[in-house]
């Protein structure tokens, strides 16, 4: 993901207010910034999709990444890599990781700080990484060291070897559900054991990938020689790849399984024989609720029975058989529970992998062999990580199967994994809504929280790639594959799961004749040249950049307004009221949106306002650089649940002096109107999922002093410690409910009036205006951390301290 160029821009001219030199706002760390435009596939299904959604990319986004051209030349180093050419963590993983860093003869280890919670893809080549949000990251790229408690370290060794038709999907879907149960947040999670020479670095990146999932802070494997080989195949040279490996030996930082393996001391011990994982997805609402493939159509039927939650829908049994019929294009159609609308084959967690992904390319040639055709109404993508992925499906033959189920290169980029699924067909669509059906997306991403993927697919179920094509093929997800054939062959015959599944055997035989060297040599000589629309856009010289006032996409934020070269000092909350009120797994996504921006949303109503017709909204992903829209769409998650509604799903809340429901965003103009702060009251597991910084400061923008939940995943709690919100954790065996809170209180945070009395980790009192107290303890984890929160935040603390140089 792009790094929040435009708060260094603001942050730049704000120095420059200060009376500082304004060219020592320029990035002291080298970085690598891929422009990963995140594509909305408008257009699916056509043999001229990539190029149809580029010139749509930049026709909505060109100021967007004229912006970011302008960063690069305003910036020193810092390397760019612009859009069209794959996603961040491919890219880095193939071409920009450098496991060694040969620094005019100086080497040391590569390390990666990255503003996307799936950058520990690149931990499976031995790099240590993680994702931090774009406000730590900015720090940082200015010179600010990064602090952080020392974590605990899980061993997980792996034996054994996957079995005929497990795909590596599986194994990390499995491996997701192990670790979220084990409890891995804030910590290290080191795989080692006998079973990682059957891993390819491919499949190790697929689990590395995943780390956010499961919620550690990196999936680390050590460089060994499969990690060696992996540098060969995709075009690093022998002389680097003997160095790297040489300086390894001698830092004792290389593992060889041929020599005997000392034994490990972890903070804790898993193991996982790779011959007990089956295949699998995971769903409907969770990335870490796995389901046997063999136990779908039962697990399904479970769903629809239970109460609304992450594994219910509460659809009464009388209407789970209905049908809902329609024309689509002159067809006769029907949607049912269950049947697939979108499949996807999408960036990041698979499209690196060269086995899932010529494996998804073999299941759609056996099907067009046999007769089987996706029914026209599933919207179908698929979305490589990389250039090399087009190379290797070409060179094998296979991408016209794909091309014949309807699986055309859409672009190269974020797609359904991140909502820009695009809009479904109006006969779907109005089919879904008018009938209440409970559709279906596959995709072969890492996320597929509520309202994320599509507004309209209520059940959204990750996959491998090959499972995605299957089920775009049965056309439903209430299908027992080992039972009931998928469809009717052109000789009339049923045709079966097992007919269209290629062996493992297959897959190794296409990937070793496919995946050639020359491929990435190719693909990343020219990558940095970018493409005709990019290198015409016209950027300034300017150091300092020119602010449109009129501009959606690009406006200066308010952070630094009226900022004083003096630190405000540390404040308590003093009778705020509660903003929201929230259960366990409220995501990032919930609170700060990257999908599509709803009709009536108050984003929407700013937008129309502006003059900005609603085909041309785009998404929050791509107006992220506009703090007016992502305050709107701070908590406009159309799937969010507030306890203050009383069971009503969506984007309101209550303002509790008048009782009124109204927009969460119009809530908070009204509290900050009338000079009141407001607090949110959350369970556990809060800020899970991406490391989106617009999730701490679309709270800061409306007025939110503090959240008090039961836990915090780690890039969130750090985030709003960035913004200057106060995180505060419930004591264990306490939350909202047991303390009988309700949320209609307020809330005064006692916290010591001076930055000196504050140490991180100690107990606050909480009281309320009817009499309760309690005790919560403060989440700053560290003395830097609490440093931040007397400045008002990180970015104002880094100014300062640039200012004074």
């Amino acid at each position: 993901m792009i790094p929040a160029v435009v708060d260094l821009a603001c942050m730049r001219d704000a120095m420059n207010k200060l009376g500082s030199d304004s060219d020592k706002i320029n990035p002291l760390v080298p970085v690598d910034l891929v422009i990963d435009h995140s594509v909305q596939v408008d257009v699916a299904g056509s043999a001229n999709a990539v190029q149809a959604n580029m010139d749509l990319e930049f026709q909505r986004n060109r100021e967007r990444f004229a912006f970011l051209k302008w960063g690069s030349n305003a910036f020193h180093n810092m390397l760019v890599v612009p859009p069209g050419s794959g996603i961040v963590h491919q890219v880095n993983l193939e071409y920009l990781g450098r496991v060694v860093f040969n620094t005019d003869g100086l080497l040391y280890p590569d390390s990666v700080v990255g503003t996307d919670s799936h950058t520990t893809m690149i931990d499976g080549l031995g790099v240590a990484g993680w994702g931090v949000g774009g406000i730590e990251a900015e720090a940082t790229m200015l010179g600010q060291p990064m602090s952080m408690v020392l974590p605990g370290v899980v061993g997980f060794k792996l034996s054994g070897k996957l079995n005929n038709g497990v795909t590596a999907t599986d194994l990390v879907l499995t491996v997701t559900q192990i670790l979220r149960k084990h409890g891995v947040v804030g910590k290290f999670v080191e795989f080692y054991g006998e079973g990682m020479g059957e891993l390819s670095l491919a499949d190790r990146a697929t689990i590395a990938n995943m780390s956010p999932e499961y919620g550690a802070t990196m999936g680390f494997f050590p460089v060994d020689h499969v990690t060696l080989q992996y540098l060969k195949l995709t075009g690093r040279s022998e002389e680097t790849v003997s160095m790297i490996e040489s300086y390894l030996r001698a830092n004792k930082l290389f593992v060889d399984y041929n020599e005997p393996q000392s034994e490990r001391v972890y903070s804790s011990y898993l193991e996982l024989n790779l011959s007990e994982v089956e295949p699998c997805m995971s769903g409907p609402k969770r990335p870490h609720d796995r389901v046997p493939l063999k136990d779908m159509k039962v697990d399904w039927h479970a769903c629809l029975d239970n109460k609304v939650g992450f594994k219910g829908f509460a659809i009464p049994k009388e209407v789970q058989d209905k049908v809902a019929k329609f024309s689509f294009h002159g067809q006769p159609a029907e949607l049912k529970h269950g049947s697939v609308v979108i499949a996807a084959i999408t960036s990041c967690t698979n499209t690196s992998n060269p086995s899932v992904m010529l494996g998804a390319a073999l299941v759609a040639k056996k099907a067009s062999e046999l007769g089987l055709q996706v029914k026209p109404w599933v919207k179908t993508s698929l979305a490589p990580g990389s250039g090399v992925v087009t190379k290797y499906l070409l060179k094998s033959g296979l991408q016209k199967y794909f091309d014949q189920q309807g699986f055309h290169i859409v672009g190269y980029g974020c797609t359904t994994c991140i909502g820009n699924s695009g809009d479904l067909d109006e006969t779907v669509a109005s089919a879904i809504a008018e009938n209440d059906i409970v559709a279906a997306a596959v995709l072969s991403g890492n996320r597929n929280f509520e309202g994320r993927v599509h507004p309209l697919t209520r059940a959204n179920y990750l996959a491998s790639p090959p499972l995605v094509v299957a089920y775009a093929l049965a056309g439903t997800v209430d299908i027992d594959f080992d039972k009931e054939p998928i469809g009717t062959g052109k000789d009339g015959k049923s045709v079966y799961f097992r007919d269209i599944w290629p062996s493992t055997e297959e897959i190794a035989e296409v990937v070793q004749s496919s995946v050639l060297p020359d491929m990435f040599r190719s693909t990343y000589e020219s990558i940095t040249k970018g493409n005709p629309t990019w290198n015409e856009l016209s950027v300034t010289d300017s150091k300092l950049y020119s602010w449109d006032p009129n501009s959606t996409y690009i406006h200066e934020p308010p952070y630094f307004k009226g900022m004083t070269m003096d630190p405000p000092g540390a404040k308590g909350v003093k009778d705020a009221y509660c903003l929201l009120n929230f259960g366990d797994s409220i995501t990032t996504d919930h609170i700060s949106p990257a999908g599509s921006i709803h009709k009536d949303s108050p984003a929407a109503k700013y937008l129309l306002e502006r003059g900005v017709d609603r085909k041309d909204f785009n998404s929050y992903g791509s107006r992220r650089g506009n703090d007016e829209v992502m305050a709107r769409g701070t908590f406009a998650n159309i799937r969010i649940v507030n306890k203050l509604l009383n069971g009503e799903v969506g984007p309101k809340t209550v303002h509790i002096p008048t009782g009124e429901k109204l927009y969460v965003f119009d809530a908070a103009t009204r509290y900050k109107a009338d000079g009141h702060d407001t607090i949110v009251l959350a369970g556990a597991e809060y800020g899970s999922g991406s490391s989106r910084d617009w999730a701490a400061k679309g709270p800061m923008l409306l007025g939110v002093k503090a959240v008090i939940a039961k836990s915090f995943e780690r890039i969130h709690r750090s985030n709003l410690v960035g913004m200057g919100i106060v995180p505060l954790c419930f004591k264990a065996g306490e939350d909202a409910d047991t303390l009988g809170l309700t949320g209609h209180e307020r809330y005064t945070i006692d916290l010591p009036s001076s930055i000196s009395e504050i140490k991180p980790g100690q107990d606050v009192t909480v009281t309320t205006d009817n009499g309760k107290s309690f005790t919560c303890t403060v989440r700053f984890d560290t003395e830097v951390e609490l440093a931040y929160f007397n400045h008002g935040g990180i970015l104002h603390y880094v100014i300062r301290n640039l200012s004074k140089q």
